[in-house]
């Protein structure tokens, strides 16, 4: 079929009725397989779905919207990972509200781009307010700001560039001997975040952690002074406010109380434990997070918006100047000068989607105590989840959750005294799980052993998923020993 006319694919008020139905059709298809779905995941493997994509040639149009729909169902709705589905207990991917959803829709086809006034205004003002309003609820005070970003790993990487730039003060003399304290449970990205601002892997500092993987506000201050009596230069302390294994909130006024005396910028990660700031039973949690200097959050973790929407939010707006940058094509200095809001002049990103809009709509829909309930929902049923784990004899459980990650071993009483054999078992029981389709949870490394992981981010699993699926992963490695036993 020969494809149509270049021009007629373009959105414009002569295609809006195309548009339209093009639109609808897509998600017909997507709500065809919403509704279809049995399993979080088909357990396709990778060689078998890239047969798929072998025959099909990229220079040959389909020429049909129909098809092109047609050939997606197979390639990628088909087998996508449903984050929606009660027993993908994975990673750190939220189901969306139906809000965002629109406010996706919307914001894709006007395509606005938030790096400057005259290709965004309202939606430039959205978001300030967005920002506004978010740090009001972690309390940074008057002469707060931020920008959304991609992620948590972009959110932190600019609280670290500040950091820096701050405490090198246009000096690059002192840069070797910059150091950065993190807990050694906080995200990986504060490693690379070190090595990407020339500082090297080498100057993220690993703080010990309490027995709540939490970290020791005493390791820290001996931390902090091993390194001044070493002549390095802390730019910053990241605390964590929900870590990716864990969901340990680090003991955020004590630590605030260490880097006030020893005069260090703190940057909290709380870009899973953000949900906290709606939460109508929980809010307590991130006392302290208040004094820091600047802040991550992720709106598609604990907000339930689809990816990506997140924010760093800092204290002082003048410290954003170390992302700006005039340009006469762009963003000249006589703009902000006159006082016309560039979101450019704050943010890493040039060209950046308009993804403030999904909370926008969440917000005036669904309304904060909306969110709110539905991220208690999920700590209320880590809490019950860590009881029915703890009262288990197949598994043991490494900590009472602070949010709804938990982190668990398969070790019955009878299981063989070879800790590797039973690392093996927990690994085969992951895999098992996954390849079935019926489960998807996640793994992770604890004091050297391999262990399983639950995160909870569905208000809609309830403990009977939880109960289930422990009885799959203890089916598969029970499985899995006897099979090594009878070889």
């Amino acid at each position: 079929m020969n494809p149509p006319h270049p021009q007629a694919q373009l959105f414009n008020s002569a295609s809006a009725d195309a548009y339209r139905r093009l639109v609808g059709d897509g998600a017909a298809l997507v709500a065809r397989h919403v509704a279809a779905v049995r399993g979080p995941f088909t357990g396709v493997e990778p060689r078998a779905l890239e047969r798929e994509f072998a025959p099909i040639d990229l220079d040959a149009p389909l020429g049909d919207a129909d098809a092109a729909l047609d050939e997606l169902s197979r390639v990628y709705l088909r087998d996508a990972v449903w984050f929606h589905h009660p027993r993908y207990l994975a990673h750190l991917n939220c189901p969306v509200v139906l809000p965002a959803l629109l406010g996706e829709t919307v914001l894709a086809a006007v395509n606005s781009s938030l790096d400057t006034w005259d290709q965004s205004a309202g939606a430039t003002l959205v978001e300030r307010r967005l920002i506004e309003w978010t740090a009001g609820r972690i309390g940074l005070g008057p002469h707060a700001d931020g920008v959304f970003t991609s992620g948590g790993t972009q959110s932190n990487l600019q609280a670290l560039l500040i950091a820096r730039d701050e405490a090198l003060g246009g000096d690059l003399t002192p840069l070797p001997r910059l150091r950065i304290l993190a807990s050694d449970a906080a995200h990986f990205s504060v490693v690379k975040s070190a090595r990407l601002l020339g500082m090297g892997t080498g100057a993220a500092i690993a703080v010990d952690t309490d027995d709540r993987r939490r970290m020791d506000p005493a390791a820290l201050e001996r931390a902090l002074e091993r390194c001044r009596r070493a002549g390095e230069l802390p730019a910053a302390v990241v605390a964590t406010a929900g870590t990716t294994d864990f969901g340990s909130i680090d003991p955020l006024p004590a630590i605030a109380d260490v880097c006030a005396r020893h005069g260090v910028r703190l940057h909290v990660d709380a870009a899973y434990g953000c949900g906290l700031l709606v939460s109508s039973t929980r809010r307590h949690r991130l006392d302290g997070i208040e004094r820091a200097d600047s802040v991550t959050v992720d709106f598609h973790k604990s907000f339930f918006q689809p990816i990506s929407s997140s924010a760093l939010l800092v204290r002082d707006t003048a410290v954003l100047r170390h992302a700006g940058h005039h340009a006469d094509y762009l963003n000249p200095r006589r703009m902000a000068e006159r006082g016309i809001p560039n979101q450019v002049d704050k943010s890493l990103q040039t060209t950046r989607r308009f993804d403030a809009l999904k909370l926008w709509l969440t917000l005036r829909v669904t309304g904060a105590d909306g969110v709110g309930a539905l991220f208690d929902s999920v700590l209320d049923l880590a809490a019950e989840g860590h009881a029915l784990l703890a009262r288990d004899p197949r598994f043991r459980v490494v900590v009472e959750p602070q949010l709804s990650t938990l982190v668990f071993r398969w070790q019955p009483p009878h299981a063989p005294g070879d800790a590797s054999l039973v690392d093996a078992a927990n690994l085969h029981a992951r895999e098992a799980l996954a390849a079935s389709g019926a489960a998807v949870v996640a793994g992770t490394v604890v004091d050297g052993r391999h262990h399983l992981k639950f995160t909870l981010l569905n208000p809609e699993t309830t403990v009977a998923d939880l109960a289930a699926v422990l009885d799959l992963l203890d089916a598969h490695a029970t499985a899995y020993l006897a099979a090594d036993q009878a070889a």
